[in-house]
């Protein structure tokens, strides 16, 4: 009986179908792994005062002319009348191991966001590239949104549109390198190498700031605690700050968050803290409340000024129908000192303001 024998090139031309379908197989799930996104929103507003001018006053005093502010001395929503917040950008790009984010910003909102920025009309609000190890490791290289605090720059994750007193004197954004860690399902932490806060496209001083989190999550909520360390200017005072974050679904309809936060450089500095009650009404529509303290230290603060202690009640609204999202917002800001000037000029210690914003997030 004839053996049959195969040759090397039978044997190839054999393999040749089912190597090439093998390879199209594992590039296309390669494809699908990767995902390249685009998504981010639009916000505009308006803005109006009760008991107080819906315009900044000019005061002179001597050889300097000053400005009473027509609005809470906090970031962003500060516009008297119709106005816009930003166009925010977010290009993304992800696999199982590597992805970067470009997050651009245009408009007031965006400019401030970005205020230590050279030039000023800088439109990056965050650019890094990351590399995850493992399932339990992942680095970060470049300039990305603090970890610290309850609100954020993007006005579609915030239930409130105007922003607390924390949130704005607290860092926006940093640049550095970072490691995150998944201990377990629950617990994660973030140890990080960084520019003084927000210079972000570059290091002007030479010095860097530290900074680390630690988290605990599950399918109720979540509660961080965050702290950065380091000089923010040529001089050799150093910044610190302590801050809790956290929230979670009491029922299928109410939810609570808090945050608490301590800031302090060599004696100049803050404290406070700030409860975020929010009940869902119905699948569109929402009610949310952020009641909170802030008190600047005695020998100094970012705001008012010196041993100043103010007081931020903010009702919002949040009907959202589609990618769009409307927020009509009452306000009322109490300070310890006469900050504000009512219709009369007279100073005052409150301003009680009105906002309706649209956000359309995609």
């Amino acid at each position: 009986m004839k053996t049959i024998t195969s040759s090397k090139l039978v044997k190839f031309l054999f393999l040749l179908p089912v190597a090439l379908t093998t390879s199209t197989m594992i590039a296309q799930e390669e494809e699908e792994a990767a995902k390249f996104t685009i998504n981010g929103s639009i916000d505009a507003y308006f803005r109006t005062n009760f008991n107080g001018l819906n315009k900044s006053q000019e005061i002179v005093g001597g050889d300097e002319a000053s400005f009473i502010p027509a609005a809470p001395a906090t970031s962003f929503a500060n516009d008297p009348g119709f106005a816009i917040g930003m166009a925010n950008i977010i290009l993304g790009y992800e696999n199982d191991k590597i992805g970067f984010v470009a997050d651009l910003v245009f408009g007031p909102r965006g400019e401030d966001a970005v205020f230590l920025s050279e030039p000023s009309t800088n439109i990056v609000n965050q650019l890094y590239a990351y590399y995850k190890i493992n399932d339990a490791l992942k680095f970060t290289l470049g300039n990305w949104n603090t970890f610290l605090g309850y609100e954020v720059i993007s006005p579609a994750a915030n239930f409130n549109y105007s922003t607390s007193y924390m949130f704005s004197y607290g860092p926006f954004s940093h640049t550095g390198i970072k490691a995150d860690f998944s201990f377990d399902d629950n617990w994660t932490g973030m140890l990080a190498v960084m520019n003084p806060t927000d210079y972000t496209e570059f290091n002007p001083i030479g010095k860097y700031t530290f900074g680390g989190l630690l988290g605990y999550s599950n399918a109720s909520g979540s509660a961080f605690l965050n702290l950065i360390y380091g000089e923010q200017s040529l001089s050799d005072d150093a910044l610190f700050q302590i801050d809790l974050t956290t929230g979670w679904d009491l029922t299928e309809t109410f939810y609570l968050g808090f945050n608490t936060t301590y800031q302090d450089t060599e004696g100049v500095g803050f404290y406070g803290a700030a409860l975020y009650p929010q009940i869902a009404l119905s699948d569109s529509f929402g009610l949310g409340l952020r009641a909170e303290y802030f008190k600047e230290l005695e020998d100094g603060g970012p705001v008012y000024g010196a041993d100043v202690r103010s007081l931020d009640f903010t009702l919002t609204g949040s009907y959202a129908v589609g990618g769009l999202i409307i927020k009509p917002e009452l306000r009322l800001d109490s300070i310890s000192e006469d900050v504000f000037l009512d219709q009369d000029l007279q100073a005052t210690d409150n301003l009680s303001s009105f906002v309706l914003a649209a956000i359309y997030a995609f």
